[in-house]
Order: structure tokens, then sequence, then C-alpha cells
């Protein structure tokens, strides 16, 4: 992975990274603490499988293709469990809000594409 690549890795976790934050906090304003566990947990259910994701394929960086499009699989699959188990266990909490939740889950995910809009 060349250093522009991290570089643009980089500002799109950091990006997605203060979107979750902002909205967090602009849930914990208009709702009260249980908007902001919600909001926060669904940016974390966003966040944390994509950084599992670029983390996975970061490491793969330099080999041949093979192994690459095996990575790329695979930290697909494993991004796709860890959402659901995420998922999971969020909602075993009590008190939940599904619209923070949702909400910033969403706009976590929307980052990316609004990313590659913007190349």
């Amino acid at each position: 992975m060349t250093a522009r690549n991290r570089s643009a890795v980089s500002k799109i976790i950091s990006y997605q990274i203060l979107m979750i934050i902002i909205m967090t906090a602009g849930f914990a304003l208009a709702g009260g603490r249980s908007y902001a566990l919600s909001a926060a947990l669904g940016g974390a259910a966003a966040f944390i499988p994509n950084l599992y994701f670029a983390l996975r394929i970061h490491k793969s960086a330099g080999q041949e293709a093979r192994k690459i499009v095996r990575s790329f699989y695979a930290g697909e699959s494993g991004k796709l469990l860890l959402t659901a188990a995420l998922f999971f266990m969020i909602f075993q909490l009590p008190n939940i809000e599904i619209l923070p939740l949702l909400a910033v889950y969403i706009a976590a995910l929307s980052v990316f594409w609004f990313a590659l809009l913007m190349r």
C-alpha cells in the first residue's frame, strides 16, 4: 500500500470518527444519555468492523495478487460477521434507542461513499 493510499484511508477513518463524535453529541443534546449511548454504539458498530477490514487489507499490502484477493474476501467476511455480532450484543442492552443507533451507523458508513465521490 502506498503512502498516498495509507493517507486516504487515515483521512477516511478520521472523518468517520469525527462524524460519530459530532452526531453523538447532537443526539446527546437532543435526547439525553440514552440517545447518546445509542448513537455511540451505532457509530462503534460501523467503525470497529471497518477498522478491522482496513487493518486486514493493510497487512496484505505488497503480497502477490492472489493473497491480496484472499485477504480482501476474508476481511469482508470478518467485517460482516463482526457487524452482526456487534448488533446482536447491542440489542441485548436495555433502553437502546433505534433512531440514533441507526442514524449514526448509516452516517458513519456514508463517509466512505462521500470519500469516493470526492476523489
